[in-house]
């Protein structure tokens, strides 16, 4: 039963993560909703773990959680030196300002 609202869960933010993406223009707000869809596939491991009793995908979790922090950190990076000093931040305006 427990798996089950795991599932439930982690496609309620799968769902919301993507739809984060497709409707915001805002990069911090599709940084955040990229989080959640990776987030949502960790609970989904750690739920498949218990669901098989084992602990590989805890491990996997575990090791993968730091690359995902450090990913996020480097994106905040980019759009930090991207949009210093501009008042409106759109994604679509980034096509504009390559060379």
């Amino acid at each position: 039963m427990m798996v089950q609202i795991a599932f439930l869960a982690a496609s309620a933010l799968v769902f919301l993560g993507i739809s984060g993406v497709i409707l915001r223009r805002n990069p911090v707000v599709m940084l955040v909703s990229i989080e959640l869809i990776l987030n949502a596939a960790n609970i989904i491991l750690v739920a498949s773990d218990r669901m098989h009793g084992t602990t590989d995908g805890s491990l996997f979790v575990l090791l993968l959680m730091p690359v995902i922090i450090l990913e996020i950190l480097v994106a905040f990076a980019i759009l930090i030196a991207l949009f210093r000093g501009e008042s409106n931040a759109d994604v679509d305006e980034l096509s504009s300002m390559s060379g």
